[in-house]
Formats: C-alpha cells, sequence, structure tokens
C-alpha cells in the first residue's frame, strides 16, 4: 500500500483586491459578499494572479505556480482556464473586468469597472 503525504497548503491571510475577498485557506472568492463558485483548479489560477495583482504573469509561470510540473505543458490549458474564471466572475459582477489579457505576454488581474458599449 502507498500512502501519499500531502503537503499542507500555506493559507496566507485574507486578500481584498477592490471588491474581492479571497480566503485561500478555504479555497473561496467572494465578489461584494457573493460566493464565485470556483472548483480548486479555477481557484488556483485566479489566486496565482491576485497575488500578483496588477502585474502581467506569463503562461509560464501560470504553469510554474498552479501545475508544478505534474502535467505536460499543453499552451491552451492555461487559456482554458482564464476563460472559465473569467466567466464565473462576469456572472457575479457583469459590470467589471477583473482579468486582462496582455497578447503574446500573459494575463494581469487588475478589476475596473467595463466599458460601456452601445
Amino acid at each position: 500500500m502507498i500512502e501519499t503525504v500531502l503537503q499542507p497548503i500555506d493559507p496566507g491571510p485574507v486578500v481584498k483586491i477592490a471588491d474581492l475577498e479571497i480566503r485561500p485557506a478555504e479555497l473561496q472568492a467572494f465578489v461584494r459578499g457573493a460566493r464565485v463558485n470556483f472548483t480548486v483548479r479555477e481557484f488556483e489560477v485566479f489566486y496565482a494572479l491576485a497575488a500578483r495583482c496588477d502585474r502581467v504573469v506569463s503562461r509560464d509561470e501560470l504553469y510554474a505556480a498552479v501545475w508544478s510540473g505534474e502535467m505536460a505543458r499543453r499552451d491552451r490549458s492555461v487559456d482554458v482556464f482564464i476563460r472559465k474564471v473569467r466567466r464565473k466572475l462576469a456572472a457575479v459582477s457583469p459590470d467589471w473586468t477583473y482579468i486582462h489579457t496582455h497578447f503574446g505576454i500573459g494575463y494581469r488581474l487588475s478589476p475596473e469597472r467595463a466599458a460601456r458599449r452601445g
């Protein structure tokens, strides 16, 4: 029988960014008090960006922070998770943009009111 020893997650303090409240120890995020229902992996991607708030984070940095070499690098997997995280944030707060794309570089978490179209 092989026993797996899990490393404890460093819960860190509650993080507040604009209208976001992030509770790493609970793997939960809230927007103006409304819970965002992330999967564990989605939360990890979101938290990796939040921990580097207002800084562009490359796909390679996200792979290192979230997947830690446990899977082969696939160029689109980060993009897929970013898309899922964006959708879930938009469902809770449609008037705000949280994650910005920097084409050819990566992503940046920087909450701002979405521009009105029309």
